[in-house]
């Protein structure tokens, strides 16, 4: 079984800086981590190689120091990386982003699974993983919490809901956005640490691509942050005092009056 994982670098810290020009997020000098929902994905893919042989490919888009993310993939089981990495990527929102994800993964070639978290922890929209299997024309299945059956070219799955889940078929190649309720990620092996350390990251920009310039960035981003702004603190609340009774009571006024 071949299968790819798609991950991204996301800072560690919420204390994130706003370019206020092209409202985009400032990663330079901050300290980075693979998305928490991603190492789910990394270590569900291990699991399958463990149990049906074959090949895994990291693949990450964003700036030069997403090698890391990369290379700790790669020393919890990965077989190889690769960084999709141009300034021409630049400011791409989740569609733009999807779309050159996709072109990666078609110049990878054969696959039978993609594997992503089921959302980032800086953006936090989810809506990649489906962009992705959009872009490819292939199924998918979000929000994943057991993989059930593999069967030839069929997957069974249980897909999380509000209330329950739902037992779910999909013929393979396919992509599921995976929970944290699938697994406990491993951590990396002395051995993976050290064969990650001298591993090659391929590095695929445009040209290599051959990408469509219109597609990229914020050029190709069809949606765009106008502004991003702190809200103002709320001032602080009346505090109620007393018997349960009396307190409703009071509150029920203090609602009343801000209607009228």
């Amino acid at each position: 079984m071949n299968i790819i994982v798609c991950i991204k670098q996301v800072p560690e810290t919420t204390e994130v800086r706003i370019n206020p020009e092209t409202n985009t997020l400032i990663r330079e000098g901050v300290k980075s981590i693979i998305n928490p929902f991603d190492m789910y994905a990394i270590e569900e893919a291990v699991r399958l190689k463990e149990k049906f042989g074959g090949k895994i490919t990291v693949i990450s888009m964003g700036p030069p120091q997403a090698d890391a993310a990369l290379r700790e993939a790669i020393s919890m089981g990965i077989d190889e990386g690769i960084l999709v990495c141009d300034r021409a990527f630049a400011g791409s929102d989740t569609w733009a982003t999807s779309y050159t994800l996709s072109q990666a993964i078609k110049k990878i070639g054969d696959f039978d699974l993609i594997l992503c978290g089921k959302q980032a922890s800086d953006g936090d929209t989810a809506q990649v993983g489906p962009g992705i299997s959009a872009h490819l024309n292939i199924p998918q299945v979000t929000y994943v919490k057991k993989i059930e059956e593999v069967k030839e070219n069929i997957m069974r799955v249980e897909r999380m809901m509000e209330e329950g889940f739902e037992i779910i078929e999909t013929p393979l190649p396919a992509l599921l956005t995976v929970v944290k309720e699938i697994n406990e990620p491993r951590l990396p092996s002395l051995k993976g640490m050290m064969r990650a350390k001298s591993a090659k990251i391929a590095l695929w920009t445009q040209k290599e691509l051959n990408l469509d310039p219109q597609k990229l960035g914020l050029c190709g981003s069809p949606t765009q942050v106008v502004k991003i702004f702190t809200p103002t603190p709320r001032a602080g609340g009346q505090k109620l005092s007393g018997e349960i009774p009396e307190i409703a009571t009071a509150l029920v006024d203090l609602l009343k009056d801000e209607v009228h």
